[in-house]
C-alpha cells in the first residue's frame, strides 16, 4: 500500500472542517438522551405492547428500525466507537419486539412489501459494513439471503424457473398471499385520500369517497386482494441488495448469480414494454396475468399509490447492484429508462392546488399555487399518465453518482434548467429519508456554490440541536404516539457527512447499499472512519478522478487514514497527484511570522484499492486521485483482512454480467 505523507501545514483550519468534526461530536453524543427517552432497559422502543390492540397489520416493521437505522452509518463515516455497540443493541431490542408483535419471524419480517422491508434493512447493511466478520452478522445474512434462495424450506419465495418472486408481500415465512389478512376491505382513510383509487374499474367505484360506503370498500379490496396478492411485482428489485450484500460478506458465487438472473428477468421484461419497467408479473411468468394483461396496476407500481416514487428506487437500486457484481454499466440503462420515460412527458403547468399525491416531499422548494413549475407524471393508469409533480432529484443525481455518464449529468442540468428556484439555496430542512439537498451539492460539484460545506453542515448542526431540544421538551405518552413519532426525532443526521466525505448523494433509501466514491479507515485503529481529529472533503468527482481534501485538525497528534476506492473496494486508484511542501516550516527559533509557503506538485502511481496518507499534526493534503471505476470484486473486507479472508471474494468471474 502506498503511503503520501501530508507536507503542508494548517495554520488556519478551514471552516468546513471545523464544523465537520462539530457535527460528528454532537451527533456522537445526541444518541444518548435519545434511548433514555425513548427506550426501555433492554433496548426495545416505548411502546404499548400491552394492549390488545397493540397490531393489527402487516405494516410497521419499518418504523421501529427506521429509529436507529443511520448508527451503523455515522460509525462508518468516523463517529465513536460506541456506536457500533450501540446499533447492534438496538439491532436485536427491535427485532425482539417485532418478534413479540408478531411482525418478524426467525429474526427476519414475516412477509410483507420490498419498499417497506427496503426501509428496514439498510440498517442491516449499515450494520454489515461497519462489522463484517461478526459472525452473527455473516451467519444472517446467508439466512436473509437464504430466504429467496430458497434454502429454508418453509420460505419459498422464488420460482427460479420463470425467475419470479412469489408474492408482492414476501419474507421468512415464504409467499404471504394476498393484500389483507381477514376479510379483504379498502375503507375510506382521510391521509390515504390523496392517493385515489387503487383501481379505475371497479364497478360503482368512480370516486375516492366512494369507499366511505362499506360494501363499495369491501368490493375495492376484494380487487386489490386478487391482483396486488400474488405474483411479482417491481418493487421486489430491492431484494437484490439482500442478497447482494451477503455476496459482500461471503464472497459466494451463487448470491451474484442469483442477482444477474433476476434483474435479467426483469430487464428482458422492461425492453419488452418500450424500456419501462412493467409492474407485475403472474405466477406464470406472464406480465399483466391479473391485470387483464395490463403492464402497470400492481402492487406499489406505476398506478398506486405512489407510482415513479416507488418504480425508481427499484430500478436504481437494482441496476446498481448488478453493476456492482458484474461490472457492466449496461445495467444502469434499467434505471435510466425509468427516468428518461417519465421525462419525455415533462410539461411546465401551474404549480396545482392540492393535487401533488406527494406535496408533503416539496414544502419550501416549489412555489406558491398557480406559479409555474417543471413537472412530470409519476402514475399511470387506465387513462393514462398523470400525476404530475417536480421530478425529484434524487434519482439523475444517484444515477450519476454510479455511472460518472456525461450524458447522466445532462439529465440533472435538464432538470436545473427548468426549475424555478435557485439549486445554490441550503435550505433548513429534512425529508424522511435524511436527503434533499442534492440540488445545492451538484452546484457546489459544477464549481458554481463554494459555500455549500460549511452551509449544509451548519444546517445539519442546527437540525440536530433542534431535535435535541424536541427530545427534552416531549411529554407525549408514548404509549399513544404515531408510530413515526421516534424516527422524526432520531438526532443523527448522515446526509451532509455523506456528501462531503464520501462523495455521493445519500443512499436509496428503499433498500439501496451504500455506493460512495470513497471510505475511511484509521490505520492505527485498525476500525472504519476518519480517525479522530481528521475532517475530509471530496471536493472535484468526475468518472476517472476524485479529489479529496484532509485535514489533521489537532496540533498535538498525528492520524494515519486509509482511502478506499468505493464503499467495497469496487474502483481502483491508478494515480495519485498532491502538493508537496519544498519551503521551510515552520521557520528559525525567535523569528516574527511564519515564512512563506511554497508548495509543488507531486505524483505518485498507487495501482491500489488503497492509499495510506499520513497526517502529522496539524497538517493538510489535497490529494486528486485518477481511478478505474468498477473493476475490482466488491467486498465488505476490512483493509486489514487481507486477499485470503473470508470476507473477500474471489477475483471477477468476468464484465459481461454471466457466469
Amino acid at each position: 500500500m502506498i503511503t503520501i505523507e501530508a507536507t503542508v501545514p494548517c495554520i488556519a483550519p478551514p471552516e468546513w472542517a471545523v464544523l465537520e468534526r462539530a457535527l460528528i461530536a454532537a451527533m456522537d453524543q445526541a444518541v444518548y438522551p435519545f434511548l433514555e427517552k425513548y427506550t426501555l432497559e433492554d433496548g426495545t422502543l416505548i411502546w404499548r405492547e400491552s394492549e390488545a390492540d397493540n397490531w393489527q397489520t402487516r405494516d410497521g416493521a419499518d418504523d421501529f428500525y427506521e429509529s436507529f437505522y443511520n448508527w451503523p452509518l455515522l460509525y462508518l463515516l468516523g463517529g465513536g466507537d460506541h456506536l457500533l455497540p450501540l446499533a447492534e443493541q438496538e439491532w436485536d431490542a427491535v427485532t425482539r419486539q417485532l418478534t413479540r408483535l408478531g411482525l418478524v419471524s426467525k429474526e427476519y419480517e414475516r412477509g410483507y412489501d420490498q419498499f417497506h422491508q427496503g426501509e428496514s434493512y439498510i440498517y442491516f447493511y449499515f450494520l454489515c459494513l461497519a462489522d463484517p466478520t461478526n459472525p452473527l452478522l455473516v451467519e444472517r445474512a446467508r439466512r436473509f439471503a437464504g430466504f429467496y434462495l430458497n434454502e429454508d424450506p418453509a420460505a419459498l419465495n422464488y420460482d427460479f424457473e420463470h425467475q419470479i418472486i412469489r408474492a408482492p408481500h414476501n419474507g421468512s415465512e415464504g409467499p404471504r398471499l394476498g393484500y389483507f389478512d381477514g376479510e379483504p376491505v379498502y375503507p375510506w382513510d382521510a391521509e390515504m385520500r390523496i392517493y385515489g383509487l387503487p383501481y379505475a374499474d371497479v364497478p360503482g367505484l368512480v370516486d375516492y369517497d366512494d369507499l366511505k360506503d362499506p360494501e363499495k370498500a369491501r368490493r375495492m379490496g376484494a380487487v386489490m386482494q386478487d391482483r396486488m396478492g400474488r405474483g411479482d411485482a417491481a418493487v421486489n428489485l430491492c431484494v437484490t441488495s439482500l442478497v447482494t450484500n451477503a455476496f459482500l460478506l461471503t464472497g459466494d458465487e451463487k448470491y451474484r448469480r442469483w442477482v444477474v438472473d433476476y434483474v435479467d428477468a426483469w430487464r428482458d421484461r422492461a425492453a419488452r414494454n418500450g424500456g419501462l419497467l412493467p409492474d407485475n408479473v403472474g405466477l406464470s411468468g406472464q406480465v399483466g396475468e391479473y391485470m387483464d394483461g395490463k403492464w402497470y396496476g400492481g402492487l406499489y407500481g406505476w398506478t398506486w399509490p405512489h407510482g415513479f416514487y416507488n418504480i425508481a428506487p427499484a430500478a436504481i437500486i437494482a441496476a446498481a447492484n448488478t453493476y456492482l457484481l458484474t461490472g457492466d454499466s449496461g445495467y444502469l440503462a434499467l434505471a435510466r429508462q425509468q427516468i428518461e420515460g417519465v421525462l419525455a412527458h415533462a410539461e411546465t403547468q401551474p404549480m396545482p392546488s392540492g393535487g401533488m399525491s406527494l406535496a408533503h416531499h416539496w414544502i419550501g422548494q416549489v412555489p406558491e399555487e398557480g406559479a409555474p413549475i417543471f413537472a412530470v407524471p409519476y402514475r399511470y393508469g387506465d387513462h393514462g399518465w398523470f400525476d404530475f409533480q417536480p421530478l425529484s432529484p434524487i434519482y439523475p443525481v444517484g444515477l450519476w453518482q454510479i455511472s460518472g455518464d456525461s450524458a447522466d449529468w445532462g439529465l440533472i442540468e435538464t432538470l436545473r434548467q427548468h426549475t424555478h428556484y435557485d439549486w445554490r439555496d441550503v435550505l433548513p430542512f429534512r425529508n424522511k429519508e435524511d436527503a434533499g439537498h442534492e440540488q445545492p451539492w451538484t452546484r457546489y460539484l459544477a464549481g458554481d456554490n463554494p459555500m455549500y460545506p460549511a452551509a449544509i453542515l451548519r444546517e445539519s448542526y442546527g437540525q440536530v440541536v433542534r431535535r435535541l431540544a424536541q427530545i427534552r421538551r416531549d411529554d407525549a405518552d408514548l404509549t399513544r404516539v404515531n408510530i413515526h413519532h421516534w424516527q422524526e426525532l432520531n438526532p443523527v443526521l448522515t446526509e451532509a457527512l455523506v456528501q462531503l466525505t464520501m462523495g455521493a448523494p445519500q443512499i436509496v433509501y428503499n433498500g439501496g447499499l451504500l455506493m460512495v466514491r470513497v471510505r475511511y479507515f484509521d490505520a492505527l485503529r485498525r476500525r472504519p472512519g476518519l480517525p479522530a481529529d481528521v475532517a475530509a472533503l471530496v471536493e472535484g468527482l468526475d468518472a476517472a478522478r476524485t479529489t479529496v481534501h484532509l485535514v489533521n485538525l489537532s496540533p498535538v497528534n498525528a492520524r494515519d487514514v486509509i482511502v478506499q476506492a468505493g464503499a467495497f473496494g469496487e474502483h481502483h486508484f491508478v494515480r495519485a497527484h498532491y502538493d508537496v511542501r519544498r519551503s521551510d516550516y515552520p521557520g528559525p527559533i525567535g523569528s516574527y511570522g511564519p515564512p512563506d509557503l511554497h508548495a509543488e506538485k507531486c505524483s505518485i502511481a498507487v495501482d491500489n484499492k488503497h492509499l495510506h496518507v499520513h497526517l502529522p499534526p496539524a497538517t493538510q493534503v489535497t490529494i486528486d486521485l485518477e481511478l478505474s471505476r468498477f473493476k475490482n470484486t466488491p467486498s465488505a473486507a476490512l483493509p486489514w483482512h487481507g486477499e485470503g479472508s473470508s470476507a473477500t471474494p474471489p477475483v471477477r468471474p468476468d464484465q459481461t454480467g454471466s457466469a
